[in-house]
């Protein structure tokens, strides 16, 4: 039979959703290098209470990031939802670098793992499903003829790390130029614009690699 984790208690409940909101509002503010001991602080706990609802830092991550996996499916599923492929690609994109250019914490995290990786084996039905679908969108654009053939989904990693470093580099001074970045991405992404690469596409196990040596 399937067990189910207990129901926290009222106080536990509470500090736990102190905890994830002091996060998010630090995380958002100034990136997922916020001490731990600072957030614990903000949220009028101990550390030890902490360390006790989310025992590393990712663990508190996945806590404060867990509605952007299904805001993320949800840009996904509209994209799809588009009777033209490009403009459904477009708007997946601008969606997701939008999410990173309203939230440092957010861009800090894409930059690390990206919305393109592929989800672990054991990672939640949502990621998977979220995987699926970014990949739908690629392969659509494909058959319309309208991105260029030697495209892949992992190419896509450099279009939340590139809009990371640009958010992160002129966010105080031009916070809406990432757009203008975005969109000279995009037309080197059209197949009337290709042209032969000099080096072949990442791999998934490399781009899983890049990932994870970056954390």
């Amino acid at each position: 039979m399937p067990t189910h984790a207990r129901p926290l208690r009222r106080d536990a409940q509470r500090n736990r959703d102190l905890l994830v909101t002091a996060a998010r509002d630090l995380f958002a503010a100034r990136g997922l290098d916020v001490p731990l001991d600072e957030i614990a602080r903000t949220a009028g706990v101990s550390s030890g209470t902490l360390y006790n609802h989310f025992p590393s830092r990712d663990d508190l991550v996945e806590a404060v990031f867990a509605d952007r996996t299904a805001t993320v499916v949800q840009i996904s599923e509209h994209a799809l939802s588009m009777p033209d492929a490009w403009n459904g690609l477009v708007h997946f994109l601008e969606r997701v670098c939008e999410l990173q250019a309203a939230d440092r914490g957010y861009n800090d995290l894409v930059s690390r793992r990206g919305p393109q990786a592929a989800p672990p084996d054991d990672q939640a039905d949502d990621h998977a499903r979220g995987y699926t679908m970014m990949s739908r969108i690629i392969d659509r654009a494909h058959e319309a003829g309208v991105l260029r053939p030697d495209c892949t989904l992992e190419d896509m990693a450099f279009v939340t790390w590139g809009i990371a470093r640009t958010v992160e580099a002129t966010s105080a001074v031009r916070p809406e130029v990432w757009r203008r970045h975005l969109a000279l991405i995009l037309d080197g992404f059209r197949a009337s614009a290709a042209h032969p690469l000099p080096e072949p596409p990442m791999r998934p196990d490399e781009l899983a690699r890049v990932m994870r040596e970056s954390c």
